[in-house]
């Protein structure tokens, strides 16, 4: 549960950062952004993940400094948490499935922070083609420290350095809450709270935001520096605040460190929240503004004794802290049992709260799957039923029809439901390419912006999981090859920033997602001379523009010069091809020179059932998938024409379609039917246009359940997967676009053909 929530906090994450990478300057953004490293923070420290404690607490720090308005959240420095988002991730990823993170990048990231923290600019892009880093904002200006602030120690190659905090957002101004509820709150953290990453200044600073707020400091419990614990809690602190948010909200404040601390919260009346006094507390105070320290961690001149206490507390607070965030890797292990219940409960009550947004419920894949099988057969099973029926029924007004007839409604509502929980949108995919484009860019020294829509279009998730691969290959491909590096692109006119557009949308049944990019386009000389050096094609092939376009996904195929870690082996678009077609899908390319390339890919929205057409073909019972037929017609003599030797076209509405036998196709007989004897289906396939596909007969329109040929036969030409019909019999699914293809004299045996692609 606790990884699961830390996929959903880490979109969330990245996805505030785009926002604000876009401008995005809402405080509610920030906080979103904050609260998600946050989050992951809590749970990794009750589960003793030291690695990521200590990252996602050095990320947090400057993340904190961003949202009080200490450090300018400018592309440089969203470069550097975009990056460190990525680290994140993979230290999650680590935690959940073993291995190891590139320590030296994860360094190198915690310096960048830490010097962010500090104030200062971060550290100029190894590339020359980036583009200079802009001047961070200053901070905001505080009182003068007596003495010179102290910086943050850097971290050193033993591991990391937790950053001293600023607290400018403590204390009231004026008369700000009065006539508001006040509340006592006594937090005492125990050594558990340190030892998992919590820190309780960050806790405190929390709470001030929910009002006016008086703190006091005991530090009775504090002994002498050679007693003292590095693993210890000493001290706790007595606060009151006026606030009209309630005792709930003060307590969801210290809801990651509840079991870590004693904590009692307790409503008092305005007027003996006014005067509170020292005496008044079963302890001796030490008045603790949290205000006095600067954006470095200075503590500010105060007079007297009482600024020597201050100090003092504030020395030993931040010894106490420190020390026991380096020291989480030594935890102690009979703890962790209780500290898994505690993130649990944690999560359980993070959940109600979020209540108001939609209850969820977590469910294994498998039983859905299991529950998708079974209605699957339900739906086999009705069928048959209803053949069985209708065989030895000639009436058609039985009660048992009209039973049926209900059954079939119901079954159908019960495998839309089913499948609306599978559903998912596709923006966890597309939130990962945005990785990919950071990290090629970085490598080939360009500059790229990533821009997405659609991202809430939902699929099945059978086919959101296959998506990964073939999409990181186009991103590779569109970075590496299509976008220009930033002086070509200046040359040409053009912004030095690329773009790449990520879109996906519904159309016909279908989810379509497109991949373009404003790069130079195919090179078509490039490529088909490429192709002819590897003999995949004759020196003497005349091919059109579109074929040309299409030899990027013959296998071994590469424009590259060089042999990179991006490209150069001629792995990768033939995979993606590979890939789509295995979903049931095609891919499209449409190129302009100089001005990009858009990759269309068509893929069905479940790999679980659909609605076809079955039809008759020389004695063979096909499936037609119903999103592909336009209409249907009954041809007519005089709208027949021959075209050379076999070729054949049909006047519709005074426009003339290539009429293609699906027997011919298949080989199902030696010689082509008489149209006129036949029934024409109007098709329309991605980048083949449209063709009229004649077959003998149609039986009827029927939902029927998608077996794979490939996983329980073998692959067959031209056809795209089984199912089981009504009376039993095994029906072949058509693949329209493959016997379209074919059409166009390519084979339909060529695996790797052209016309698959189109």
């Amino acid at each position: 549960m606790f990884f699961q929530e830390c996929e959903e906090q880490l979109a969330e994450l990245e996805s505030g950062l785009l926002k604000m990478n876009d401008g995005d300057r809402d405080p509610e953004t920030v906080n979103a952004v904050f609260r998600a490293v946050h989050s992951i923070k809590g749970g990794a420290g009750a589960f003793g993940l030291d690695d990521l404690v200590a990252f996602a607490h050095v990320f947090e720090t400057t993340l904190d400094c961003v949202r009080s308005n200490k450090l300018e959240p400018n592309q440089d420095v969203l470069k550097v948490m975009l990056k460190s988002a990525d680290v994140l991730a993979d230290l999650t990823n680590a935690a959940r499935d073993g291995g190891s993170v590139d320590e030296s990048r994860s360094r190198g990231l915690v310096k960048e922070l830490e010097a962010l923290a500090n104030g200062e600019l971060p550290s100029p892009s190894a590339s020359a083609e980036a583009p200079a880093p802009k001047a961070a904002a200053k901070p905001v200006a505080k009182a003068v420290p007596a003495a010179p602030a102290p910086a943050v120690k850097p971290t050193d190659d033993s591991g990391f350095q937790p950053i001293p905090f600023s607290f400018d957002d403590f204390g009231g101004e004026g008369d700000a809450g009065a006539g508001l509820p006040a509340y006592e709150v006594t937090f005492k953290p125990r050594y558990e709270l340190y030892s998992k990453g919590n820190d309780a200044t960050l806790l405190l600073r929390d709470l001030s935001r929910l009002g006016e707020m008086t703190i006091y400091c005991n530090t009775d419990e504090l002994p002498g520096l050679e007693e003292l614990d590095p693993e210890g809690a000493y001290l706790f602190w007595n606060v009151t605040i006026k606030t009209d948010k309630g005792e709930d909200a003060i307590r969801t404040v210290f809801e990651f460190a509840e079991w870590d601390c004693e904590l009692t919260v307790k409503a008092v009346e305005e007027a003996r929240a006014g005067a509170t006094s020292n005496e008044e507390l079963p302890m001796v105070p030490v008045p603790f503004d949290l205000s006095i320290l600067d954006e470095s961690g200075a503590v500010e001149e105060v007079s007297g004794a009482v600024a020597a206490e201050t100090a003092a507390a504030v020395a030993a607070a931040e010894t106490a802290s420190n020390v026991t965030q380096m020291a989480a890797a030594a935890a102690r292990v009979e703890k962790k049992e209780s500290a898994a219940a505690a993130a649990a409960a944690a999560s359980a009550a993070a959940q109600n709260n979020a209540a108001g947004a939609g209850q969820t419920i977590r469910v294994d894949l498998d039983r859905v799957d299991r529950l998708i099988n079974l209605v699957g057969e339900l739906v086999i099973n009705q069928a048959m039923l209803s053949q069985s029926v209708i065989e030895n029924d000639t009436t058609g007004t039985s009660s048992i029809n009209m039973g049926l007839e209900e059954l079939q409604q119901l079954t159908r509502e019960i495998q839309d439901s089913v499948m609306a929980i599978r559903a998912q949108p596709v923006k966890p995919v597309f939130q990962r390419m945005s990785r990919i484009v950071r990290e090629i860019a970085d490598m080939t020294g360009k500059s790229i912006r990533l821009i997405t829509e659609g991202e809430n279009t939902e699929v099945d998730k059978t086919v959101i999981d296959k998506l990964a691969e073939p999409l990181t290959h186009m991103i590779r491909n569109a970075v590496d090859h299509g976008i220009e590096t930033p002086e070509k692109r200046a040359a040409a006119g053009k912004n030095t920033e690329g773009t790449v557009r990520l879109t996906a949308k519904h159309r016909s049944g279908r989810i379509l997602i497109e991949l373009a990019d404003d790069g130079a386009g195919i090179n078509r000389e490039k490529v088909r001379q490429k192709a002819i050096d590897n003999d995949l094609i004759p020196a003497d092939a005349n091919l059109s523009d579109e074929e040309i376009d299409n030899l990027i996904f013959l296998p071994g195929f590469s424009t590259a010069d060089k042999i990179s870690d991006i490209s150069g082996r001629g792995v990768g678009m033939d995979v993606v091809k590979r890939s789509i077609q295995a979903l049931g899908g095609r891919i499209n390319i449409t190129s302009k020179p100089g001005h990009g390339s858009v990759f269309t890919m068509s893929l069905p929205l479940t790999l679980a059932v659909l609605d076809g057409m079955v039809v008759t073909v020389a004695g063979q019972t096909l499936v037609v998938p119903l999103t592909a037929i336009v209409e249907t017609l009954q041809p007519e003599a005089a709208a027949i024409h021959s075209f050379g030797a076999n070729h054949r076209l049909i006047s519709i509405r005074n426009s003339f379609c290539p009429l293609v036998d699906v027997g011919r196709i298949l080989n199902f007989r030696a010689t082509q039917a008489n149209p006129v004897e036949g029934v024409a289906l109007l098709v329309e396939s991605e980048g083949g246009g449209q063709r009229a596909l004649m077959v003998d007969a149609i039986q009827g329109q029927r939902q029927v359940v998608i077996k794979s040929l490939e996983a329980n036969y073998t692959h067959v030409p031209g056809i795209a997967a089984a199912t089981i019909l009504g009376d039993g019999r095994v029906a072949l699914i058509l693949d329209v676009d493959a016997v379209v293809g074919a059409s166009r004299g390519q084979s339909l045996k060529a695996e790797m053909s052209l016309a698959a692609v189109g």
